[in-house]
């Protein structure tokens, strides 16, 4: 696993690149140690006195993403491994079979991005701009995406219209499909 750690308000210690590193590593077990394509970004960051922790791993383009913050950098590395896995564990028996039946050996990366919160402004702007590759699937495979995302929607190529479309999570649970109209 290739990590790539970075500090925001703070300075990375050896110590705690260190603790990422290994803990992370924890993961290989479940991902395969032999696939050197993985992606492991971690943010830290100190906020109003809390220790908040992001980690984006990128498997051949699926992606895992966790975020968690406590008063503790420690706790909340901890807290995000946990995080992470228990999505490896809920996920891989359907990603195995996705990629199975599509055959699918390599797929492209897609960038994703983290909502943040922030001191609330008088007038709402655009603060990230983020930019990934689009590859056409079908529709089951963005909602698997979305969920692995924990977002409420995805953007995606519809494989079979060859069209931008947007799957989205409903409140009574199911998901919506919207669709250009021509």
């Amino acid at each position: 696993m290739h990590f790539i750690t970075r500090g925001k308000n703070m300075e990375i210690t050896p110590a705690l690149q260190e603790y990422v590193e290994k803990r992370l590593s924890k993961l290989d077990k479940y991902l395969g140690t032999d696939d050197t394509n993985i992606k492991a970004q971690v943010t830290m960051s100190v906020a109003k006195g809390n220790h908040i922790v992001e980690v984006t791993i990128s498997i051949g383009g699926l992606l895992l993403r966790g975020e968690e913050e406590t008063q503790d950098m420690y706790a909340s590395i901890d807290l995000v491994v946990d995080k992470i896995e228990r999505q490896i564990h809920k996920y891989k028996t359907k990603i195995n079979r996705k990629l199975r039946q599509k055959g699918l050996k390599e797929l492209n990366e897609q960038f994703v991005s983290s909502k943040r919160k922030e001191e609330e402004e008088t007038e709402p702007r655009i603060v990230r701009t983020k930019r990934f590759i689009m590859k056409p699937m079908p529709e089951e495979e963005a909602i698997l995406q979305m969920n692995l995302l924990g977002h409420d929607f995805f953007v995606f190529t519809n494989a079979e219209t060859e069209e931008i479309n947007v799957i989205y999570k409903r409140k009574d649970g199911n998901y919506g499909l919207i669709e250009p109209e021509e």
